[in-house]
């Protein structure tokens, strides 16, 4: 009986412990707490859905008066995803998590007239808050930011 009890404790404690996290929720950005680029295409909101298999990201913000919304979906196998970018340029890549499953990069490469430009976005839960560190590389240089979001 001890035996039965010590093997179930331990596949209950692995399953904690390796649970990836679930990053769904309605986010707002929250600019205090953000580092922000001078000229930062941060989300003023996010939507995250997120499955076993997928997660979808829908983020609203504002370029030139206008709101701009964009819906990007991606698997969580490490699979090669393609989405819609700018100008409904292809958009190609793969969300890959951590060992301990708490946080989810997805890598992007977009192909440009005058060159490929690569961005990361790192995706881990600050307490109550959603964090974003995000980076990209391409020919007009390159950029950084950590994005914060509080829970709606």
């Amino acid at each position: 009986m001890k035996k039965i009890i010590l093997v179930l404790s331990a596949v209950l404690l692995s399953a904690v412990v390796f649970a990836q996290t679930d990053f769904s929720g309605n986010w707002a950005l929250n600019t205090s707490k953000s580092k922000l680029g001078e000229r930062s295409f941060a989300p003023k909101s996010a939507v995250i859905v997120q499955t076993k298999a997928d997660i979808s990201i829908e983020t609203k913000s504002e370029f030139q008066g206008q709101e701009r919304v964009r819906t990007n979906k991606y698997t969580l196998d490490g699979k090669e995803c393609t989405n819609k970018g700018f100008r409904d340029m292809d958009v190609k890549s793969t969300a890959v998590w951590s060992a301990d499953k708490k946080v989810l990069t997805v890598t992007s490469k977009i192909s440009m007239d005058n060159g490929d430009m690569t961005t990361k976005a790192v995706y881990k839960m600050d307490g109550a808050n959603l964090v974003i560190e995000s980076s990209s590389s391409s020919p007009m240089g390159d950029r950084s930011e950590t994005q914060v979001f509080d829970k709606k």
